[in-house]
């Protein structure tokens, strides 16, 4: 049975990644919309990977004996400035998840609830890829500098740079 702490922590994380989902949806319809299906290809591929993690969090929840609730989220961001302004903010979202995951991590030992802290060991792991691979994207875009006819080469072949751990299950 889980600890009421840790049930609360699961379940604000299924949130987080819920609303991640979305996030990437909104940002992928909005690349969809610009002409980089390219970009839109990678988000979307994205948008099943944090669904898939929602629905980890919360089949775990219930597994342990606790009660896993399906959030309401709030409405993401429907514009980004450029394309470069949205890899920038995919980063920032990433470091608050990884944030959030080490909140989990720590407080599991808090609870000594070593089962959950095993069990989440996975997204430590699964974080440091996303970040990895998204600021792999930024250093491909800098290297690109703003020009829009830049971004075909990089549009065609942004999937090839996806790195993360959307193949990897648990």
């Amino acid at each position: 049975m889980l600890k009421q702490k840790i049930q609360k922590i699961l379940n604000d994380q299924v949130n987080k990644e819920y609303y991640s989902s979305n996030l990437y949806l909104s940002m992928a319809s909005w690349a969809e919309n610009k002409g980089l299906e390219g970009v839109a290809n990678w988000l979307y591929a994205q948008v099943e990977e944090e669904r898939m993690h929602m629905l980890k969090f919360l089949k775990f929840i219930n597994e342990r004996g606790g009660k896993a609730i399906v959030p309401a989220i709030k409405q993401p961001p429907m514009e980004f400035k450029d394309v470069y302004n949205l890899f920038d903010e995919v980063l920032k979202h990433e470091e608050y998840i990884t944030a959030s995951i080490n909140e989990i991590v720590a407080e599991c030992f808090k609870e000594k609830d070593f089962s959950t802290h095993n069990w989440v060991q996975f997204f430590v792991t699964e974080q440091i890829e996303e970040e990895s691979s998204v600021r792999q994207i930024i250093d491909k875009l800098n290297l690109l500098g703003k020009e829009k006819n830049n971004l075909y080469l990089f549009d065609k072949d942004i999937m090839s740079l996806r790195t993360t751990g959307a193949t990897t299950n648990q």
